[in-house]
């Protein structure tokens, strides 16, 4: 299963949220896409003000100040 997590280059949040995800990503085996919300404007303007942005299928599972318990949760789904 691949786990998107949508962010920016000198992002605060994003640089936290993705070292937590890398630890939920190993415990529950999973690949994360990271890409950049600069190089499509499209995502850009979807998720500019809710970086960083963890999305599971079609369900984002959190935004903003992610936390390991709650991603944990949300990416374990249908696993």
């Amino acid at each position: 299963m691949t786990v998107l997590f949508y962010g920016r280059p000198n992002c605060a949040l994003c640089d936290e949220g993705k070292k937590i995800m890398a630890m939920v990503a190993q415990d529950l085996a999973l690949n994360v896409a990271y890409i950049n919300i600069e190089e499509d404007d499209q995502v850009h303007e979807k998720y500019m003000l809710m970086i960083p942005v963890v999305v599971k299928g079609e369900k984002v599972v959190q935004y903003g100040q992610l936390d390991y318990l709650t991603l944990l949760d949300g990416c374990s789904d249908g696993l």
